[in-house]
């Protein structure tokens, strides 16, 4: 069932499809199968920014138990194989033309590994690639790339039965090791907790030797440090629980570790919604992040809900695309998608551009996401509108988008469609990710957009342009003298609404040179 082709750039790199084109138009899958998890993911093509189709995992422990015996768990191959005919069987139908089937840690250490990939391979037709543990990591590497396409630091994935390091900079990954250091191998280890701190202290002694220090940020992946964030998120009182790009402090994690170490873990599963079987390895994983900070110190660590799976895709993506801003992809698909006129979130973003003189990059960058969603959610109840912008925004699954990011979105997003009054309340502890400028910013952007999209459906540029002048205080609204007549009441309201957002006095002029006329809001017109 597995496609392959010419494109090879690496010991698991054969094409989902014949070419690149055809992998942007064809839904591709992967199969992982793991020491503690198998899954199945379906991309909805190979673009910058992929949706997940379909993702279904089980927890099968495969690995479990392997450290002692040296064969696989019987009844974790049992469940794998189950989940495997399964898996393929859904595959077929739904008409996939590419999927990419690999195994890691268990089966390539396995002495029964083998014999149960051939037993896959007969009863499912899936032809299973065990990978070795360097490809894991270089996989890994790519899938944060694949979120974070700026991203610098360390990449530690942590498995069932192993953990991987890969370097990443320049948009490659570099130096990558592989390791024994999984929960389920460390259950072995005699000496308690402080035998398995000093066996896995040398292990990462070892490994800092070939992947190097300085490490300013450290990338998580992997089901047990998902857990362990989700973990942090509960004892913080973290508002947002969306794992991908979670930042956490080192001292915040060991804070965490040890409120775990003294928890009743089936009370935090309750709360949290983890599986026992992954919150049974959490402590072990646990004791695992203390070490490695201790030996790598970086500043900042982030948890990547991309690993190996979305590194696969990562790998057929031509240079050009994946030079692409992951967000501004996934806004750009989402408004040809569903939005009322496609094309137009560029040209508002022209239109309200002009009020924001001096901001960085990485918020216009947000700004630009935020027109090209501006219209997305238009079939949505009106009275409901604004919070499920809101709640979209900072829930979706977008890579390239950082939790205050995601805030900052849903907030201008749910004042592009009403005063927000009503709903405010609800969002006030996200809100509170945000500095009160950040708000205020929010605000503005949100009631330009709601101005700019109905001020002129052919499109706002065209019709006028607004300059902003903060010392003075006026913003202007420069009209056509062919389009005066489309400043009618609604829009004169919306005009006055975002000069309120601006503390701003305003003024209307038609064509160049000519007397300003008398402001929407009733004030003279004033002379910037």
């Amino acid at each position: 069932m597995t496609t392959r082709g010419a494109h090879d750039t690496g010991p698991v790199a054969e094409a989902f499809a014949a070419d690149a084109d055809a992998r942007a138009l064809s839904r591709v899958g992967v199969i992982d199968v793991g020491s503690n998890s198998v899954r199945l993911v379906v991309f909805d093509g190979a673009a910058r920014s992929p949706a997940y189709f379909f993702n279904e995992k089980v927890l099968c422990g495969l690995g479990r138990g392997m450290a002692q015996t040296g064969r696989l768990n019987p009844e974790g191959s049992v469940r794998a194989l189950a989940a495997l005919r399964r898996f393929a069987l859904l595959a077929e139908g739904m008409g996939l033309t590419a999927l990419e089937a690999v195994a890691t840690a268990a089966l390539r250490e396995a002495e029964d590994g083998p014999a149960f990939t051939a037993q896959v391979r007969d009863e499912t037709g899936l032809d299973l690639r065990v990978i070795d543990g360097r490809e894991e990591a270089r996989l890994s590497g790519q899938g944060v790339l694949l979120g974070w396409p700026g991203a610098e630091g360390l990449v530690c994935d942590i498995g069932g039965s192993s953990m991987e390091l890969a370097v990443i900079s320049g948009g490659e990954v570099g130096a990558r090791v592989t390791s024994a250091l999984g929960p389920f191998r460390l259950q072995g280890i005699a000496g308690g907790q402080k035998g398995v701190r000093k066996h896995v202290r040398a292990i990462l002694d070892g490994l800092k030797a070939e992947v190097g220090g300085g490490h300013q940020r450290l990338y998580l992946v992997g089901g047990s440090w998902r857990a362990l964030a989700r973990l942090d998120m509960e004892r913080r009182g973290y508002p947002l629980t969306v794992l991908h790009e979670y930042a956490m402090t080192p001292k915040s994690i060991r804070k965490t570790v040890d409120w775990v170490a003294r928890s009743d873990l089936k009370a935090l599963k309750s709360r949290t919604g983890i599986s026992a079987e992954r919150i049974a390895l959490v402590p072990l994983a646990g004791v695992v992040l203390r070490e490695v900070l201790k030996v790598f110190r970086p500043r900042a660590v982030h948890i990547s809900a991309y690993g190996l799976r979305e590194g696969l895709l990562y790998e057929q993506m031509p240079a050009e695309v994946r030079q692409r801003d992951p967000l501004i992809e996934a806004c750009r698909f989402a408004e040809a998608a569903a939005a009322r006129m496609p094309g137009f979130g560029a040209r508002l973003f022209d239109f309200v551009r002009p009020l924001f003189h001096g901001v960085p990059q990485q918020r216009l960058r947000l700004m630009r996401a935020a027109c090209l969603l501006h219209d997305v959610s238009w079939r949505a109840h009106p009275d409901y509108r604004a919070a499920a912008c809101f709640d979209n925004a900072t829930r979706a699954n977008l890579g390239g988008l950082d939790h205050k990011g995601r805030v900052f979105l849903g907030l201008a997003l749910m004042h592009r469609y009403s005063n927000a009054k009503s709903v405010m309340a609800r969002m006030a502890p996200l809100q509170g990710l945000l500095s009160d400028d950040e708000r205020a910013q929010a605000e503005v952007l949100g009631k330009a957009m709601r101005f700019g999209a109905m001020f002129s459906i052919a499109g706002p540029e065209t019709a006028g342009r607004l300059k902003h002048y903060p010392k003075k205080g006026v913003l202007e609204l420069v009209l056509q003298p062919s389009t005066e007549a489309l400043l009618g009441e609604v829009a004169q309201a919306r005009f006055a609404a975002l000069a309120g957002a601006l503390k701003a006095q305003t003024v209307v002029r038609v064509g160049r040179g000519t007397t300003p006329r008398r402001a929407p809001d009733g004030s003279p017109p004033t002379e910037p």
